[in-house]
């Protein structure tokens, strides 16, 4: 997998719009929309078989949950699922290189999941409200109930440092939006409106501009990704492997039935 804390840093091209290039466009509309395509089919099939898996995993942690007093099986399944997330980022962060975009509007999930996404995936501070979520509802049995002072202090220092990394990928996105206006895609979209010969040529202009854009758009999911993947490591380095175990069924358990709430709206509103 690749280094969650590195993502890539490349600048967009410079453009000049008016500027006739000496080649054809690389990649004609109804070849990168096929492409697209096998790209978000691929990633689907992927994601129907890891979503089974961490089902099957959801089960084992409410199996584990049980056995307080058994560390070394906590620790093995903590391993395990960690690794299941893992593998997801990494499977992403492959397809990504093709089709950033379907990342952003993944056909893979129903509209409600889609509703809740954070720069492609669930939104960092939503595991502290859920941390607290179970600690004060009571939820029978979980070990979230009974952390200790110190964990809470370290708990919430977190919760305010993530937020301040939350922050820098809200920055960064809002730059790669306004990005979308300024002077070279004004430019390029006001010649490219005019232009009746030479389609070509402006066809490859259009390309360079954005895959510009779209590798601004990969920094951005990749910075997320990096909050989400540090802040399960920050909060998991504070619980005891009980706790990690009652956290990530929580965390498990929620997203599998917004999942399933998602498909039981859809199917009545198909019928």
């Amino acid at each position: 997998m690749q280094n969650p804390n590195s993502p890539p840093s490349h600048a967009s091209p410079t453009l000049n719009p008016y500027k006739t290039l000496p080649f054809q466009p690389h990649f004609k509309p109804q070849k990168l929309q096929h492409m697209r395509n096998q790209v978000e089919n691929n990633f689907s099939e992927f994601f129907e078989k890891w979503i089974l898996q961490h089902e099957a995993n959801l089960q084992q942690l409410l199996s584990v949950s049980k056995n307080p007093s058994n560390e070394q099986e906590q620790r093995v399944l903590i391993s395990k699922v960690t690794t299941h997330y893992k593998e997801y980022y990494s499977a992403k962060w492959a397809a990504a290189k093709e089709d950033v975009l379907g990342f952003f509007s993944p056909p893979w999930l129903t509209p409600l999941e889609n509703a809740y996404l954070w720069m492609t995936g669930w939104k960092p501070s939503l595991a502290f409200r859920l941390l607290d979520s179970v600690r004060y509802t009571g939820v029978p049995g979980s070990s979230l109930a009974d952390m200790s002072g110190e964990q809470l202090k370290k708990i919430e220092d977190l919760r305010v440092k993530i937020k301040v990394e939350e922050e820098k990928v809200e920055r960064e996105m809002e730059r790669q939006q306004v990005a979308m206006a300024d002077r070279r895609m004004v430019e390029l979209a006001q010649l490219t409106s005019r232009v009746r010969d030479g389609v070509g040529e402006i066809d490859g202009l259009v390309e360079v501009a954005l895959k510009g854009l779209l590798v601004g758009l990969e920094r951005v999911m990749k910075m997320g990704d990096c909050v989400r993947l540090k802040t399960l490591k920050w909060v998991f380095e504070v619980l005891t492997p009980l706790q990690c175990v009652d956290f990530m069924a929580a965390a498990s358990m929620l997203q599998i039935q917004l999942r399933k709430w998602g498909k039981n709206r859809d199917s009545q509103q198909g019928s």
